[in-house]
């Protein structure tokens, strides 16, 4: 027998799950650019903004936690081609709607997808692939997901280039602008169904993973899945092999697989510590809100997109590296290697933005003096002049009784005036100036520095946590509890992300995006502390062997 078969049967494998990592990047990036857009066709106060951002990392909390569980009766599979439909879904109710509710249910369900995904693929890939490969296989998932990352900022780019021709097209026409802002968004969202209709339909042709067959009993199911990937020969093998460890892990356990084992606390604890980590590098929410960063450090709408695509390359040329470094160097190098570079990244964002915002001054007391009831409009000649040839900006935190909101206004624009007024059902609520800041702003050559420094923090990013953290989600936890396991660290992990982005408007609107910078890398030291002193080196061992390795550190422990 030959190879031919099991070999493209293999890397048909890799292709779809690779698919199932591109759609959990295009969850994570496709909303950047849309939020230059969004809020101005559905009215959106910035918790509700924040919210529609932290959505898909919500819904990938409950995922995850179902998907670890579920996947276990139901297999690995069935799980793949659930989170595929609700993908498909997703992208029709966003696209769909017209209020906050069903974009908000509809980048919830496209979360929940993504959740389910972001635990069975990387699982499934761990399961059905060998030890020798098992790194860069997995590996392939964490690429793929900076493609998706890379892809839904080329798509923003594309479409937020359209608009801005036919806005400037429009020469003022309010019909036409929302128009284009309106379309917009909504295609950047429609164009990313397409790879999810892909992938729920290769899942079809996916065998079930061996082990999770051999656990049901399916012993004959699960030589037939291992001869689609290795020849019978090896298949005979495996199987044997991994029978044998069966029996003697069943003949060790002291009563089931209960995560309240004590050989499983450690594993289990320093999984969540990662995954935990992982999320508080800020990863997730710089990614999302890149392009208002971005624009924040003085680019335009164009040139920040343009921005957007340069750091999301690099996270994909990065992670390629990472690959071929990941069976070779060890995960535990990778990590301090990585981790180590995003701390002092954080710092240099941090301190940009700071510098950036020291030059505001607080106007508070003057924007306050310009309201008129329950509306405000002031322009921006009446406020002090700025530093020769440079445009200043004034900044309004403010709400309405409820739904704290962001108005911006340039001296460069055509028309330099703040206006604020209620919206319909706003009319008679009063009106509160929360905070006002008014400086100069930042030059293109300064947002290019600060993208320069973003672009070094996914490059680190990508070689450390980006690409260890999928092999440690999957080789740290023993088999008897890798799937549950698994859903409760990645609940942990969507839980981090969803509190960061939910909180990331309102701080900068209180405090200023320093504030976020310099608290991600306090955590990343964390990161760096736990990757250095306490994670063990997984490479080339078998899943089982390192579910030894923890049992004997259990044993040692208890000694």
């Amino acid at each position: 027998m030959t190879n031919t078969g099991p070999t493209a049967y293999s890397r048909f494998l890799l292709f779809i799950a690779g698919l199932g990592g591109l759609l959990y990047g295009v969850d994570v990036g496709i909303i950047a650019a849309a939020l230059l857009y969004l809020n101005h066709t559905i009215e959106l106060s910035l918790a509700q903004t924040s919210l529609v951002v932290a959505a898909v990392l919500g819904g990938s909390m409950v995922g995850s936690l179902a998907a670890g569980f579920v996947a276990d009766w139901a297999g690995r599979k069935r799980m793949m081609l659930a989170s595929g439909a609700m993908f498909i879904a997703s992208i029709v109710v966003i696209v769909l709607s017209h209020g906050f509710g069903t974009l908000f249910a509809g980048r919830l369900l496209q979360g929940i997808s993504g959740g389910v995904i972001g635990v069975v693929a990387p699982l499934y890939l761990a399961e059905s692939l060998g030890a020798e490969n098992r790194g860069r296989g997995t590996a392939i998932f964490q690429f793929m997901l900076t493609v998706g990352i890379a892809a839904a900022a080329f798509v923003g780019w594309h479409y937020t280039r359209q608009a801005e021709t036919a806005i400037a097209t429009a020469a003022g026409n309010a019909a036409l602008v929302l128009a284009a802002q309106n379309h917009a968004w909504r295609s950047m969202f429609l164009v990313v169904i397409y790879p999810g209709i892909l992938f729920f339909a290769g899942t079809f042709a996916l065998s079930e993973t061996p082990r999770w067959l051999l656990r049901k009993g399916k012993a004959d199911a699960a030589r037939a899945a291992l001869r689609r990937t290795v020849s019978a020969e090896q298949a005979d093998r495996v199987l044997k092999e991994m029978q044998a460890l069966q029996l003697e892990d069943q003949a060790r356990a002291d009563g089931g697989g209960s995560l309240l084992q004590r050989k499983y606390v450690l594993p289990f604890v320093l999984a969540c510590v990662v995954l935990v980590c992982t999320q508080t590098t800020g990863i997730n929410s710089i990614l999302q809100f890149l392009v208002l960063i971005l624009r924040q450090a003085g680019m335009s709408a164009r040139l920040a997109t343009q921005g957007d695509v340069t750091v999301k390359l690099i996270n994909c040329l990065a992670t390629v590296v990472a690959v071929m470094l990941v069976d070779r160097r060890g995960r535990r190098f990778l990590l301090r290697l990585g981790t180590g570079g995003v701390v002092l990244t954080l710092l240099a964002c941090g301190f940009f933005f700071l510098h950036i915002e020291q030059g505001r001054r607080d106007v508070r007391g003057q924007v306050e003096a310009a309201r008129n009831g329950n509306r405000l409009v002031l322009p921006l000649n009446a406020l002090p002049a700025g530093p020769a040839g440079r445009p200043m900006a004034l900044t309004v935190t403010y709400s309405y009784g409820h739904g704290t909101q962001v108005e911006t206004a340039l001296s460069d624009n055509p028309e330099p005036v703040l206006k604020i007024a209620p919206a319909a059902d706003e009319q008679n609520a009063p009106l509160k100036i929360r905070r006002a800041v008014y400086g100069p702003v930042p030059t293109a050559a300064t947002g290019w520095i600060v993208a320069g420094c973003l672009g070094l923090f996914i490059l680190f990013y990508a070689v450390g946590p980006g690409v260890v953290v999928w092999l440690m989600l999957s080789e740290l936890m023993p088999t008897r509890i890798r799937s549950s396991g698994m859903g409760i660290a990645m609940l942990l992990n969507q839980g981090a992300s969803t509190l960061i982005a939910a909180v990331f408007l309102p701080v900068v609107g209180f405090f200023g995006y320093y504030a976020m910078f310099f608290a991600w890398a306090a955590c990343t030291v964390i990161y760096f502390i736990t990757a250095s002193f306490f994670l063990p080196e997984t490479k080339g061992r078998t899943l089982e062997e390192i579910g030894l390795y923890f049992e004997k550190a259990g044993e040692h422990a208890r000694t």
